[in-house]
């Protein structure tokens, strides 16, 4: 690439005119990718400058930028909310900034651009501080925003995937027993479960994969997503409960980091070749999954196994304290180490206790059904694939599949786990002071329609109260941030989103048997 020719002082509509390009992308790929695309042609041509605008939606790249286009462009503007491959934009001026900004400062953007830094590729990018509109103001913060809201883009086509199909199998094909319901080995049913099995099992690790290729591109993804896998398997380090989508969040951003410290290290010529594609992925996996099985997993296993202890001093106390504290457990990872330790917790005092099992099963629903209520009640805080989200998450959460509101939790932590868990203590303490019973180890509306749960209307009762709480608590705490998705990666993602996108920005795995634990699943 050659580097661009400064641009005449007057260019723009009373002169010579600018050849700009553009790239456009949000989480989703829909609504707000196009939009900036809009508002970025319309204000250069008002300008008197020429621009080409690529746009990465859902459906993939459109509009692509030639070689061509790149070597005759003046400048580049990136208005984007997810990783780009700026490598083909080296020895160009390029802009980088969220895709509100793109949406709502055009025009100011392309003034800017025409100041901003030379791409150097190799780690040296453009400063985000050329541009103030960008959000968030500081480059640390903004690549942990994309970096996880690229995860949470990748990983929501696996939740509603396996979630849809493992409920469908679960519906037309399961049976109430014993061992909660359970779908016959040789039956049809049971081969469309499997198959929603293994999209829920790779959901973590594309989680964790994707949010570490947004930090250091195609190397990281392997360690990432290796990490991912052994974070949601718990007996690859001795725990009952893996660590969850919060887990794979830790290991995505420890596998992105990882990769850039050893991009940073100068090897000899003849090694550099070799790097990217043997070296750094070999070494990034391997530490990061002997780190992760033998310095984080024993604590993990550890503080678990005590807090099942303390579950256990907990019984013939008080209903009501019970079932709050199981509702909060469950709602906090859905289906991470804390959820699992309630669900198996209750699932062990089935056949002693089962008013234990139905504090469980009544706070088991409550964060998707609370998540899709929250998207049908403001669906205008909610882009289009949240919306769709939403509604696959209240057809999982009748089933008992919590993980349906973990998109949600992985965008926004800070907002929807807080009202997740007083939707789920709510529902728990309901359930735990009208005695609801649960005859088998699985939660939602589904374990009660298959005549499962003793109390039933106290049991509907705990539910509906619980996923009111959740949605109106979501409305509200979204409110109190600014509408929208890109109004909150929030303190979970390290506080990086206040701004960032003005309206938009935006498991268990499996049990080993392949069946899905769908309890807080």
């Amino acid at each position: 690439m050659t580097s661009p020719a400064d641009p005449p002082n007057d260019a723009g509509a009373s002169g010579p005119g600018l050849k700009l390009l553009a790239v456009t992308a949000c989480p989703t790929g829909i609504a707000h990718t196009y939009m900036a695309a809009e508002k970025l042609a319309q204000a250069a041509e008002s300008l008197g400058h020429s621009m080409k605008v690529e746009t990465q939606g859902s459906i993939g790249a459109e509009n692509v930028l030639s070689d061509n286009d790149v070597s005759q462009a003046d400048g580049v503007i990136i208005a984007a909310d997810k990783d780009v491959d700026r490598s083909r934009f080296i020895g160009k001026r390029v802009l980088v900034v969220a895709v509100a900004d793109g949406i709502h400062r055009p025009e100011r953007l392309i003034e800017q651009v025409r100041n901003a830094p030379v791409y150097q590729g190799d780690g040296h990018e453009a400063e985000r501080g050329a541009a103030p509109a960008a959000s968030g103001g500081g480059k640390g913060r903004s690549v942990t925003y994309k970096a996880l809201m690229n995860g949470v883009s990748y990983m929501i086509p696996f939740v509603v995937v396996g979630g849809l199909l493992i409920a469908v199998s679960l519906a037309l094909g399961g049976d109430t027993t014993s061992k909660g319901i359970v779908i016959p080995d040789d039956s049809f049913w049971k081969t469309v479960n499997d198959i929603g099995s293994i999209g829920f099992e790779l959901m973590i690790p594309a989680l964790s994969g994707y949010i570490a290729y947004a930090i250091a591109d195609r190397p990281a993804l392997v360690p990432g997503m290796v990490g991912g896998w052994i974070a949601a398997h718990g007996e690859l380090y001795d725990s009952e409960a893996g660590a969850g989508f919060i887990g794979a969040i830790v290991t995505g951003f420890l596998a992105g980091y990882l990769v850039l410290w050893i991009k940073r290290v100068k090897v000899p010529k003849f090694v550099q070749p070799i790097m990217p594609i043997i070296v750094i992925p070999i070494v990034a996996t391997s530490a990061l999954g002997l780190f992760f099985i033998y310095v984080l997993g024993e604590p993990i296993s550890w503080v678990f196994e005590r807090l099942t202890d303390w579950l256990g001093g907990l019984t013939g106390t008080s209903a009501a304290l019970l079932g709050i504290i199981l509702g909060l457990m469950i709602a906090f990872d859905m289906g991470g180490p804390v959820n699992k330790t309630a669900f198996l917790f209750g699932a062990g005092l089935v056949s002693k206790n089962p008013e234990v099992m139905g504090a469980c099963a009544a706070a088991i629903p409550v964060p998707p059904l609370g998540q899709g209520l929250a998207t049908l009640l403001r669906r205008r805080m909610f882009d289009d694939q949240e919306r769709e989200t939403g509604l696959a998450a209240l057809f999982m959460g009748f089933f008992g599949i919590t993980e349906g509101a973990i998109p949600f939790a992985a965008a926004r932590p800070a907002r929807v786990i807080p009202a997740n868990m007083l939707g789920g203590a709510v529902a728990g303490a309901i359930a735990g002071v009208a005695s609801v019973e649960d005859n088998v180890p699985h939660g939602g509306p589904i374990v009660a329609v298959l005549g499962a749960v003793g109390g039933v209307p106290m049991f509907f009762v705990a539910v509906v109260v619980g996923t009111a709480v959740t949605a109106l608590v979501t409305i509200a705490l979204m409110s109190v941030g600014g509408v929208g998705r890109g109004a909150d990666a929030d303190a979970g993602a390290g506080g990086v989103a206040e701004a960032a996108v003005a309206g938009e920005a935006a498991s268990s795995a499996p049990s080993p048997a392949g069946a899905p634990v769908l309890a807080g699943v």
